[in-house]
């Protein structure tokens, strides 16, 4: 049993929360307590848990394909020394993800193979191509700036596990921010050629940045809950601004043009204006019809079936050497 949940065959049967012990709960986390795996929590909070943090795992497994073709196209041995330890370090991040997810009573098997038949869903900013070495450097810099405002917020939750995840996570990002930065500066105070490349790449992903963050609170089925039980520490709202505050000014000193012709900051609010980032292609891409989504989940597919012999004989070889128990 965990908690108030059977864990039966990789399903949750769940049942009915008990008033007295769910207003305990809300009452710690308003008093800021952090939530650990073995504190009773309702039904409905595990489950989000589960969703967003295996979304999560599968988000940074899945955004190491678009950077990861470049390792052996990266301009230098610097370069390419630096890109496959980010990618590394992303794939990490999803065995931490996991790892913390567990602790819900999901197993990571029955994670993968949600991620695996399309029943679980990442971020669909993971779908897009990158056509050049451009836009894996508007990546590294402009979506991993999007990660850290996400998890550096998220952070600060009601879940510990999660909790101490994002605090490991969020350290390495900024290497992997400060990597993104530099190499976006060197194309555009490079060649005029190399200038049009990263304008161009930042044309083709500012729509997709704009849709990392969630679509708008006043359509997003999660977040009201969310935030209630302090597992979202901010609205997507709310942290789509503070990605505008952050970077926008940042975009514009290194002389890039944004592609939004109605971004502007309000002079009295001090909030951003922008443009309608295309709400219809967020929910077309993130239910599969994106221009990479089925080539994305193959590549997964082949390396889960490729390295299914490991998995067996690292199994094979724990039963063989485990003593059983008298």
């Amino acid at each position: 049993m965990y908690g108030n949940l059977s864990i039966v065959e990789g399903s949750i049967d769940t049942t009915n929360d008990d008033p007295e012990l769910l207003a305990a709960f809300e009452a710690r986390i308003q008093a800021g307590e952090k939530i650990e795996p073995h504190d009773w929590m309702p039904t409905e909070y595990r489950r989000q848990l589960i969703r967003m943090i295996e979304q999560h795992a599968h988000s940074e497994i899945i955004g190491a394909l678009p950077e990861g073709t470049w390792i052996t196209r990266a301009p230098g041995f610097k370069r390419k020394m630096a890109l496959m330890a980010k990618v590394q370090d992303e794939v990490g991040h999803a065995q931490l993800l996991y790892s913390a997810a567990e602790t819900l009573g999901k197993s990571r098997e029955a994670m993968i193979d949600d991620l695996l038949n399309g029943k679980s869903k990442y971020s669909n900013v993971f779908n897009y191509p990158a056509f050049t070495w451009a836009d894996t450097a508007i990546i590294a810099w402009l979506i991993d700036a999007s990660a850290i405002i996400n998890q550096v917020t998220n952070s600060k939750g009601s879940y510990a596990p999660y909790c101490r995840a994002l605090e490991r996570i969020c350290q390495e990002e900024s290497f992997h921010l400060k990597y993104g930065y530099d190499a976006v500066v060197a194309l555009a105070t490079g060649t005029p050629t190399q200038r049009t490349m990263v304008q161009e790449a930042l044309n083709r992903w500012w729509r997709p940045i704009m849709h990392f963050f969630g679509p708008p609170d006043k359509v997003s089925v999660h977040t009201e809950k969310l935030v209630k039980w302090k597992v979202k520490m901010a609205t997507n709202d709310d942290m789509r601004q503070q990605f505008f505050n952050q970077y926008v000014p940042k975009i514009l000193e290194l002389g890039l043009t944004i592609p939004d012709a109605q971004l502007r900051k309000d002079p009295v609010s001090g909030q951003w204006e922008y443009g309608d980032p295309d709400w219809d292609e967020f929910k077309r891409v993130i239910n599969g019809d994106g221009p990479c989504n089925k080539e994305r989940l193959a590549v997964r597919r082949t390396a889960e079936e490729r390295g299914r012999w490991v998995r067996e004989a690292l199994q094979q070889a724990d039963e063989r050497y485990v003593t059983p128990l008298s």
